[in-house]
């Protein structure tokens, strides 16, 4: 599948807190098993758009189930879910859609990555995910942080569904953590970055704002909770719906 170029909206990815140089992390909110009001399913709020949760099972770059996830549910605040309804809308006019790797994530699979982190025998997995950059460097470059953007709700990763149903090669695979994954890395082929943007495109046009280092994460400018980080389960129980 060929896409077209399209012209890329870059905006600013410092609004993004627990990244290094940026400002003091907000504090966590108390370890807790409901989600506060204005938190949705993904699949309540758009359908269409097709999952696959990898913390939820062991095909990540821990290689096991994360602390937090017992179940494989994109959860988000509303807002946040409604914008994404929207990109998928104006992508499925081209034939296009999205698949979402992962959405809100509590606290304490955060803190189950810094436990793993900080074990030196525990890269079962580098290989796939992170073959040239150290694993003691993965939080000194971003690609990891000690508070995530996904805690508060309003952060996804995603990707591109094509006209088939198969994700689109975007030059890595999700959480590949290496600089071919920056946004404007030149390593992947032509129609590889013109995917990345068509991706950008879209999803800045909804408002959702992303980083330089990973091309498939996005938050959304007017995310409701800036200043919380929240640490409920991924579960539709804690939606009080389940």
């Amino acid at each position: 599948m060929r896409i077209a170029p399209v012209v890329t909206v870059v905006l600013a990815a410092g609004l993004l807190a627990g990244l290094p140089g940026s400002v003091a992390p907000a504090p966590v909110a108390p370890r807790a098993e409901r989600a506060p009001a204005g938190f949705v399913a993904l699949g309540d709020v758009a359908p269409g758009i097709r999952q696959d949760i990898r913390y939820a099972g062991g095909n990540n770059f821990v290689g096991e189930p994360i602390d937090g996830y017992p179940e494989a549910e994109c959860l988000l605040a509303e807002d946040a879910a409604r914008a994404l309804e929207a990109v998928r809308a104006a992508l499925a006019e081209d034939g296009l859609g999205l698949l979402v790797y992962d959405c809100y994530r509590p606290q304490r699979a955060v803190d189950h990555f810094l436990r793993w982190a900080k074990d030196p025998d525990a890269t079962e997995r580098r290989a796939d995910f992170y073959p040239e950059v150290p694993k003691d460097r993965l939080f000194d470059e971003g690609y990891l942080a000690a508070r995530s953007g996904h805690s508060r709700g309003g952060t996804v990763d995603l990707t591109l569904l094509g006209s088939d149903g198969e994700a689109v090669d975007m030059g890595t695979p999700f959480d590949f953590f290496d600089p071919a994954s920056h946004p404007d890395s030149e390593q992947p082929d032509p129609e590889q970055r013109r995917a990345r943007e068509r991706l950008r495109d879209a999803m800045s046009r909804e408002g959702f704002v992303p980083i330089d280092t990973e091309w498939w994460h996005f938050t959304y400018r007017q995310e409701p909770y800036p200043d919380e980080h929240f640490d409920f389960p991924v579960e539709r129980a804690a939606l009080g719906t389940g």
